[in-house]
């Protein structure tokens, strides 16, 4: 049996929306965050993940926008604030920040280009956990941060009660289906295209990216497998496989912000080093979205 799902089963990476002028803009963020919980059906939000640009937006701003996102939406959805960093004394810093602005939770990825050990991993998120009161969320991520969070750290950290869950984008199904059977963390993909793959050995839900978009359809596709019912599953899976995989065609900000954009949903603003998604980019995302039979904008 799966674990209760913490933070609910359908969760997306929030892009952070910036005005004209590249100041951060939390109205937009406020009116994305009330679209994908009361349009496009989500359980929760994760705030200054990857895709939200973290790495360009200073300590400040990240609370401002997580308290603008609470006051839009917390009474409905999980907020999850994304907290992690290379350095465990900052991350403990915006982990208290994250809590006093009201979060329901932190996404705390691996400290990234330093490559600690799996020692280091240890005590960095158990320094975390003990320093806050809110469930965290483990991001294991390698191909970003540099080294994984290995089985046996993972399982060494479940015993930490506030240790709930984790975001999988490690492809390493054999290694997260031996920690959910052994643990009671609740797996989430990481990986938009694998939620189907890690649902079935036991994981809870997704933290997506493509679900800016197909949130509807990835939330019939999770409730007909939790249903009982893998073959519905399997086809929602095969009709938004092209959204799944087209809007990674570069950076995941880049080509959300360029669907947004399509959808008259924001402006398409990124902060550098991150540039606007090309022409033939912002085509081959539209003609994704055709595909997987969701909206794409005026023509």
């Amino acid at each position: 049996m799966s674990p209760a799902p913490p933070f609910g089963r359908l969760l997306t990476a929030m892009v952070t929306p910036f005005t004209d002028d590249g100041a951060l803009d939390c109205t937009g963020a406020a009116e994305l965050a009330t679209y994908l919980v009361d349009e496009l059906g989500h359980d929760g939000l994760v705030i200054s993940g990857t895709t939200g640009e973290s790495p360009t937006t200073s300590d400040a701003e990240k609370t401002a926008l997580l308290e603008a996102v609470v006051d839009a939406v917390g009474d409905r959805c999980h907020v999850l604030a994304g907290v992690g960093t290379f350095d465990t004394a900052h991350t403990l810093r915006l982990a208290a920040a994250a809590e006093k602005a009201d979060a329901a939770g932190l996404l705390v990825v691996t400290p990234y280009y330093s490559r600690p050990p799996q020692s280091g991993l240890l005590a960095h998120f158990r320094a975390v956990a003990d320093g806050t009161g809110l469930p965290v969320m483990l991001y294991d991520i390698p191909h970003r941060s540099g080294v994984p969070i290995a089985t046996d750290t993972l399982l060494a950290l479940a015993d930490h009660e506030r240790i709930v869950a984790v975001k999988d984008a490690k492809g390493d199904l054999q290694g997260s289906a031996r920690v959910m059977a052994e643990t009671g963390l609740a797996y989430y993909a990481g990986d938009d295209a694998l939620t189907l793959p890690l649902l079935s050995v036991g994981g809870v839900g997704v933290v997506g990216t493509s679900t800016h978009f197909s949130g509807v359809g990835m939330s019939r596709l999770i409730d007909a497998f939790v249903g009982g019912d893998p073959v519905t599953a399997l086809e929602w899976h095969r009709r938004l496989l092209p959204i799944f995989t087209g809007v990674f065609v570069t950076q995941g900000c880049i080509m959300v912000k360029a669907g947004l954009r399509l959808q008259a949903r924001g402006n398409g603003r990124l902060r550098p080093p991150m540039p606007p998604a090309t022409e033939t980019e912002t085509a081959s995302l539209r003609a994704s979205l055709r595909a997987a039979g969701l909206p794409t904008g005026p023509a």
